[in-house]
């Protein structure tokens, strides 16, 4: 069960490796007094099609990426962290008797684990975490159990170790955002018992988390992310895939690009996330949540953070994990601080090395 060990506690230093659909991401921290420090972090974009839908399609052209984050970032640090998507994971909570040792519930679990997974057992990676006693049986404990397809976790551990990285760590995204959080929560008055939600929106998915005292209770993934307007911007003036996603970087398109192509995916973005938190009162005992907070690569859009708030009616916030860090000299804290709202799954990583 320790291959896929993403339920795991670790305390070595490790980089966060976030691997996209679009882009390869590389944080790495450290403990700076009680708080953390930014020692190195690198963004570069994948060739297309390298991951589609969060599928590693090519793993050599994925590796050759890593490397080059590695190479630029400067990192001498060889044990990296990464993670999988949540919609890749089974989870289920599953009672146990509470005088088992941590062996004991690992070869428990082992035998009776294919009632529970509907996969084949040998083509599955497993972990476990002990949550605690159980409520309706005080001779038990709860634990949860986790199951990937090892295909998914071997892909990305090749990857890393082609690009001479050692995967110590394999992490799930929506645990790797429920960490980062923490650090988002410092920022928040008063926080308590409040509901709060967290729309990650990337270039192609947007995934929306609701957390209770800061655990996750609810989780769902979409498709939809900021490359609807890259694809636009291609369609309608012409532009390559690599012009477009400069040009919407760095500004310049016509006049008519606000109104025709940035207005209509706020709006579009707007009602997926009004959608997705539906589904959530709809499946939970809640319905409301008292903040809403904004990550992912489209968070940073211009307007998006008061066009939201407005109209759904929330307080929002453009999530930052490093608000309150100290940066290295090497790192360019300009860039930083314009993408990290889209660093949370990186910066969960790299916070579980610390722990």
């Amino acid at each position: 069960m320790g291959i896929f060990a993403f339920l795991d506690r670790q305390s070595k230093l490790a980089l966060g490796i976030d691997i996209t659909s679009s882009t390869v991401k590389l944080l790495e921290l450290s403990k700076s007094g009680n708080g953390y420090k930014v020692e190195s972090y690198m963004v570069r974009p994948l060739p297309p099609n390298t991951v589609v839908e969060k599928n590693i399609n090519d793993v050599e052209a994925l590796a050759e990426v890593i490397l080059k984050v590695v190479s630029q970032a400067d990192v001498k640090i060889r044990d990296a962290a990464v993670a999988v998507a949540g919609s890749a994971v089974i989870t289920k909570v599953v009672e146990m008797p509470g005088d088992l040792s941590d062996e004991g519930l690992e070869s428990q679990l082992s035998v009776e684990a294919d009632q529970y997974i509907p996969y084949p057992l040998d083509e599955v990676a497993l972990d476990f975490e002990l949550i605690g006693p159980s409520e309706n049986n005080p001779d038990q404990v709860d634990v949860l159990l986790a199951a990937c397809r090892r295909e998914t976790v071997d892909l990305r551990a090749e990857a890393l170790e082609i690009a001479g990285l050692r995967p110590k760590i394999v992490d799930v995204e929506v645990f790797a955002i429920e960490r980062a959080f923490q650090l988002i929560a410092e920022q928040m008055e008063d926080l308590g018992e409040q509901v709060v939600a967290i729309a990650d929106i990337g270039a192609t998915a947007m995934t929306l988390s609701v957390l209770v005292e800061g655990k996750t209770l609810y989780t769902r993934e979409q498709s939809f992310g900021g490359k609807q307007v890259t694809d636009e911007i291609q369609r309608r003036y012409g532009l390559s895939l690599e012009e477009a996603g400069q040009a919407k970087k760095q500004g310049g398109l016509p006049e008519d690009y606000e109104p025709e192509i940035v207005e209509p995916f706020r709006e579009a973005l707007i009602q997926q996330v009004s959608r997705s938190l539906q589904f959530f009162f709809s499946s939970s005992q809640y319905n409301y949540v008292d903040q809403l907070v904004l990550a992912g690569g489209v968070a940073a859009m211009e307007g998006l953070r008061e066009e939201v708030e407005e109209k759904l009616g929330l307080p929002t916030i453009i999530a930052n994990p490093f608000a309150n860090m100290a940066v290295s000299n090497k790192v360019n804290a300009v860039a930083l601080a314009m993408d990290a709202p889209a660093m949370l799954v990186a910066t969960g990583l790299a916070l579980r090395s610390v722990e």
